[in-house]
């Protein structure tokens, strides 16, 4: 006697057939976000099948969080996204192109009958490799401090090149520098307040304010 366990719409995959669906749905996550990536990204318009509503946007983090994934590999990239957001507050869709490529070039392992088990061991072997690499690369200015608000700065402007503000991104990478800068190292983001003023284009950056 067999006994159902499942709900009516509920549907179960296994072995090639749920590893295939986990393979295309991570791939096709990444394939969506993928022409946003970089200054020539192009934007995605969304659009609400309840409400009606549109949205214009390239933001990688902003187009996961609105599009509802039934898939599971898939609902795993939206959450890596959403936790280089939350963790880095930049980088959403490089992280989750990367992780749908070293799936796509997993698949084809996995076509050539190698265990997935060997697959992971290999990509930890070369994540490893590629770490150890970057901190042989990596370039510490902190004692420098113009050389490390050159580095902030360059950093802040690649960040802003693929954003609305490209075009003045020199100007805004300032105000973002100025403001981390005023932190004196602390990483708690909260000390600094946005205020939004709608029909006013002039932004601009105040060391402290009082609400009258």
């Amino acid at each position: 006697m067999s006994v159902n366990i499942f709900g009516d719409q509920v549907t179960e995959e296994r072995a090639e057939n749920a590893r295939l669906s986990s393979f295309v749905g991570a791939i096709a996550v990444g394939d969506l976000v993928k022409t946003t990536l970089g200054p020539k990204g192009m934007d995605k318009l969304l659009q609400s099948t309840s409400s009606g509503e549109s949205m214009v946007t390239n933001d990688g983090a902003t187009i996961l969080k609105a599009i509802p994934f039934d898939n599971p590999a898939a609902k795993v990239l939206v959450n890596i996204a959403k936790v280089q957001d939350d963790e880095v507050g930049d980088g959403t869709t490089s992280v989750t192109v990367l992780s749908a490529e070293l799936l796509r070039e997993a698949e084809k392992l996995v076509d050539q009958k190698i265990h997935p088990q060997t697959i992971i061991e290999g990509y930890r072997i070369a994540s490893k490799a590629a770490l150890k690499q970057l901190d042989s690369l990596a370039v510490d200015n902190g004692e420098d401090s113009e050389k490390f608000r050159q580095d902030l700065t360059n950093i802040a402007k690649t960040t802003l090149s693929s954003k609305v503000l490209s075009q003045d991104k020199e100007y805004f990478a300032k105000l973002a520098v100025d403001a981390i800068l005023r932190l004196k190292g602390s990483t708690n983001l909260d000390h600094i307040q946005i205020i939004k003023k709608v029909g006013d284009i002039d932004s601009k950056h105040l060391n402290g304010y009082r609400q009258s």
